[in-house]
C-alpha cells in the first residue's frame, strides 16, 4: 500500500502529492478522537481535584467531614486519570510520528513501512491503555457513589 503510494508520489508531482496528503490526513481523525478523550479525562481530573480541595479546605477550617468523603478513592481516581492522560498523550505523539513518517517515506527512506507500522500500532496500544485506565477510574467512582447511596438509604 505505502510503496504504491510512494510510486504515485514520485511519478505524478501534483496528483501524487495530493494522494500523499489524503493518506496523511487519515491519522488526523484519530488525533481528533484522542483530543476528545483528553478533554473528557482532564475534565474529570479537574472535578476530582475540586473535590479534594473542598475536603481539604473543610478539614483545615475544622469542619466535620464525613468518613464517606475519604481521600483514598479520590487518589485512586487521580492515578487512573493521570495514566489515561499520559497514555492518550503518547497515543497522540505516536500518531503524529506516524503521519510524519508518511511524509518522510515520500522522500524515499527505507524501512518506512515497518516504522509506520510500529508508530501507528503503538498509538493504538496507548489509546487502548488510556481507555482502560478511564474504565478503572469510572469503576472506582461508581463504587464510591454506590456505597454513598447505600449509606444514605440506611440513615
Amino acid at each position: 500500500m505505502l510503496s504504491s503510494t510512494l510510486d504515485a508520489v514520485a511519478g505524478l508531482p501534483i496528483a501524487g502529492s495530493a494522494h500523499l496528503i489524503q493518506i496523511a490526513l487519515t491519522p488526523v481523525f484519530l488525533l481528533t478522537a484522542i483530543a476528545g478523550f483528553l478533554n473528557v479525562f482532564t475534565g474529570r481530573l479537574a472535578r476530582v481535584a475540586d473535590r479534594v480541595n473542598a475536603i481539604t479546605k473543610a478539614r483545615l477550617l475544622g469542619n466535620e467531614v464525613p468518613e464517606a468523603q475519604n481521600l483514598v478513592p479520590l487518589a485512586r481516581r487521580t492515578l487512573a486519570l493521570q495514566a489515561a492522560v499520559a497514555l492518550a498523550g503518547a497515543s497522540g505523539a505516536f500518531t503524529c510520528a506516524a503521519t510524519f513518517t508518511i511524509f518522510v517515506g515520500a522522500l524515499g527512506a527505507d524501512l518506512v513501512s515497518l516504522l509506520l507500522f510500529w508508530e501507528f500500532g503503538l498509538a493504538l496500544l496507548c489509546l487502548l491503555g488510556a481507555i482502560s485506565c478511564f474504565v478503572v477510574e469510572m469503576l472506582v467512582s461508581s463504587r464510591v457513589m454506590l456505597a454513598q447511596i447505600k449509606r444514605d438509604r440506611q440513615e
